[in-house]
């Protein structure tokens, strides 16, 4: 019988992802320093970009959408007089120009580019355009005309000004939104141009720098390993249902839990713990628990209370 491929390992870790990689290469290295047959990621860095990177192994993938829609948080260096075809500092020069804007200046165009606006990626991005890679047209000499998108700034906030030709922001936003992109309009806003020189994500859902191992505190040497601790795994991890503690709890019985991971529903009025009104909406999740155990997600669908995403299955319950 063949042997089956990696072990069954479950959690988040954290990485704070260095300059250079990116972040499916993270993600390859670390899954065979772990062993582990599943994992993947909760939201792309560029190679440029450092930061909170989370990995998610076994279980834990499962909850890998959620920490892509999650908030999240960035810093980063604005440096102006040079547009780069990348918007960031990997690129080739567009446009230069000898304007500078004062900080007054800076922060005067910050409302108009907070909230829910449209923003048009930057052309070296991972977005298919007719079956094909932006970032593999543009390196063809074939840059497409991306349409603008929607995308949610919750806060802009300048932080500093090192010299006339750089400037640092703190940025909170949600899912999807191109800090390259906003660092570009931010220049263009002050009549002048710009690119990201320096990037670091600092929060990813319910996951900071505070939760985050360097490269150097992994253990990534899988032949330094001895045969007495050849199963410990190279870094602690966090816990797979980490990913959703934003999300309210609902506690349920075993018998409950069990019908919601069978799949089948449950009638909101009937539940060992009633539910509020407004969690009966169509958009609001629940974290299914028995005692301090996460089940998984659910929510109401046709009155009917439903699993939405299940972390554990039959097994759990000992079927």
């Amino acid at each position: 019988m063949a042997r089956k491929r990696g072990r069954d390992i479950d959690g988040w870790l954290i990485l704070d992802k260095p300059l250079g990689p990116t972040s499916t290469d993270m993600v390859n290295k670390l899954r065979w320093a772990f062993d582990a047959k599943k994992a993947g990621h909760g939201g792309t860095l560029d190679p440029l970009a450092s930061g909170v990177l989370p990995i998610a192994f076994g279980k834990a993938t499962r909850t890998i959408p959620y920490i892509m829609d999650a908030t999240k948080r960035y810093e980063f260096t604005l440096s102006f007089g040079e547009s780069r075809t990348t918007d960031d500092r990997e690129g080739e020069v567009l446009a230069t120009s000898d304007s500078r804007p004062t900080d007054e200046q800076i922060r005067s165009v910050l409302p108009a580019l907070t909230g829910n606006v449209m923003q048009v990626p930057p052309v070296f991005s991972a977005l298919r355009v007719g079956g094909q890679r932006a970032y593999d047209l543009a390196r063809a000499g074939k840059p497409p005309e991306l349409p603008p998108r929607p995308a949610r700034i919750d806060s802009i906030s300048l932080v500093s000004r090192p010299d006339a030709d750089t400037a640092l922001f703190e940025v909170q936003s949600g899912k999807g939104v191109y800090m390259r992109s906003l660092a570009r309009d931010i220049a263009l806003a002050c009549a002048t141009v710009g690119h990201i020189s320096v990037l670091r994500r600092t929060k990813c859902g319910p996951f900071d720098l505070s939760h985050a191992m360097t490269v150097d505190e992994i253990a990534l040497d899988k032949q330094a390993q001895t045969v007495d601790n050849a199963n410990a795994l190279p870094a602690p991890l966090l816990d797979a249902a980490t990913a959703l503690v934003d999300i309210p709890a609902l506690a349920v019985t075993e018998a409950e839990g069990r019908t919601l991971v069978w799949g089948q529903s449950l009638d909101p009025a009937t539940l060992s713990h009633p539910m509020p009104a407004v969690s009966q909406e169509d958009d609001f999740l629940w974290r299914a628990m028995i005692g301090e155990h996460v089940l998984g997600l659910c929510h109401v669908r046709d009155g009917r209370l439903r699993a939405a995403r299940m972390m554990e299955n039959h097994e759990f319950f000992g079927e």
